[in-house]
């Protein structure tokens, strides 16, 4: 039997942002399936593409690196702890998580789940509320299953199924209770002393963990962008401490020097730049809003085939056969379709046939409006400190107005797109240093809280805020004059009534 983590069997990737990275032969088994090589058919950052030229990198390199990262923090931690017991089953565990936790993304990755699931299939609610990491798990079972992996898995040393729950719950956080699914069940795949690995991967207490670490290094390389964060630094300085929570119990969490607050504030400020200089554009957000349009009118016509039936883009998100053929490659399909597709979609299909051809028709007729950069026009953006807008079809309404609009030009509420985006640390409102544990020098068993004020005296205050934009799809000079000055009277109004609600 193999070890876990035997160099000798490890092969050698070329990334441009890690150099030579070496890789389990686990890991390799897996990338070399189908259910992996679809991810270099997904853009990593969607729309972004359309607005920076080199943002062409896609999920599959992505991929690799979090796998790689993921790993050379566990063994970090190893080699300075040995008294932590990381053994190789765990470091191989979450390489294999950090490898593939993005497997469940859909065409132009978070278009897909934030955009384009919640238009075309609202019986998802609240809790069962579809997320791409959900078909990060389902794909994950599918992928070891058609290829027969469950022998390869424990032939290098993985206990299953334990192992198993232990790289879900790496990807996926803590599950929920079937019946009562407000009620997160307790970690299945490791006890409590290793409780500090689920910090690695994806990291539900402060957000510093190695996917973000490999996508800001990575997006800001291909987005021509500075990346004031240094991973390197921050796996010299981690370091596992018992950290008193509440005087009940003492748990074990991922540390840091105390010296380095300074550099997690710029950490999460990275992470603020980009949402606003490039995934939050205001380019890049009506790109991905027309797509969306495209593919929600194209939703009922174009199927995929699974394992006993076929099925749309949002109904694959159910069958993983399906699911497996559905990438970027989507978009291209509606651009241009084939007789054999139409035909395809015509089978077992009521949709009266002229209906059909009219969404296919306009469906195509937006993607060749983005291709030839003929978009729909911001008229504004708007910042606020609170989420004011309940209501995005009452100021529809509100923009449109019925004032002042000469006949023959007026301005109807579905002329106005609005997209309000929330804008954050990645906690919401809350800071999220007050939830990282940093050590002295002096004293690097014991892990304390740092003050705002104690880290300097230029941080923010707030970390949270909503970013409003507004678009016109009416491009003509006329229409786009006077959208602008209907949303310029919409903000003095949103300012008037701040400046009302502070006297």
């Amino acid at each position: 039997m193999a070890r876990p983590n035997d160099p000798g069997f490890n092969k050698v990737f070329n990334d441009p942002i890690h150099g030579h990275i070496e890789l389990h032969p686990l890991l390799v088994k897996i990338i070399d399936t189908p259910q992996f090589q679809r991810l270099r058919n997904i853009k990593q950052l969607g729309g972004v593409y359309y607005v920076f030229p080199g943002a062409s990198h896609n999920r599959f390199e992505h991929s690799i690196g979090v796998g790689y990262l993921a790993g050379k923090l566990a063994k970090s931690l190893q080699k300075k702890q040995p008294e932590l017991k990381i053994d190789d089953r765990d470091i191989l565990c979450v390489q294999i998580a950090g490898l593939c936790h993005d497997l469940g993304h859909g065409p132009f990755s978070h278009l897909f789940d934030k955009k384009f699931i919640p238009k075309a299939r609202p019986d998802l609610k609240k809790y069962k509320k579809w997320k791409h990491e959900k078909a990060s798990l389902d794909m994950l079972n599918h992928l070891i299953a058609v290829n027969n992996l469950e022998p390869v898995m424990k032939g290098y040393g993985l206990e299953l199924p334990v192992d198993l729950f232990f790289i879900e719950e790496l990807i996926f956080g803590k599950r929920t209770d079937p019946d009562h699914p407000e009620i997160k069940l307790e970690y299945r795949g490791r006890n409590p002393e290793k409780y500090f690995l689920y910090e690695i991967v994806s990291n539900k207490r402060n957000g510093i963990d190695v996917d973000k670490w490999d996508y800001f290094a990575r997006d800001c390389h291909h987005l021509g962008m500075k990346n004031n964060f240094d991973h390197d630094r921050f796996i010299k300085f981690a370091r596992v401490c018992d950290v008193d929570k509440e005087k009940k119990a003492e748990e074990k969490q991922i540390c840091t020097r105390d010296k380095e607050v300074g550099n997690l504030y710029d950490f999460f400020h990275t992470r603020n730049c980009l949402h606003r200089r490039a995934y939050q554009h205001k380019v890049t957000n009506i790109v991905e809003t027309m797509i969306t349009e495209a593919f929600v009118l194209a939703d009922k016509h174009l199927k995929f085939k699974g394992e006993n039936e076929k099925f749309t883009m949002s109904t694959a998100i159910d069958d993983m056969p399906a699911y497996t053929k559905l990438t970027d490659n989507v978009f291209e399909q509606i651009l241009f379709p084939t007789s054999t597709e139409l035909d395809e979609s015509r089978e077992n299909d009521e949709l009266d046939e002229a209906v059909k051809k009219k969404d296919l028709d306009k469906a195509s007729e937006i993607l060749r409006e983005i291709l030839s950069r003929r978009l729909y026009k911001c008229v504004g953006q708007f910042y606020s400190a609170k989420d004011r807008i309940e209501d995005t079809e009452a100021m529809r309404r509100e923009l449109a107005g019925d004032q002042d609009k000469p006949q023959g030009n007026n301005l109807r509420p579905d002329d106005f797109i609005v997209n309000v985006i929330k804008m954050d640390y990645g906690m919401k409102e809350k800071d999220p240093i007050d939830h990282v544990r940093f050590y002295r020098k002096s004293d690097p068993n014991r892990a304390f809280k740092i003050p705002r004020g104690q880290a300097s005296t230029l941080i923010p205050k707030h970390f949270q805020e909503w970013l409003i934009q507004v678009y016109c799809k009416r491009t003509d000079e006329e229409s786009l004059g006077m959208a602008r000055k209907h949303f310029e009277r919409w903000c003095n109004a949103q300012n008037e009534h701040a400046g009302a609600g502070s006297q």
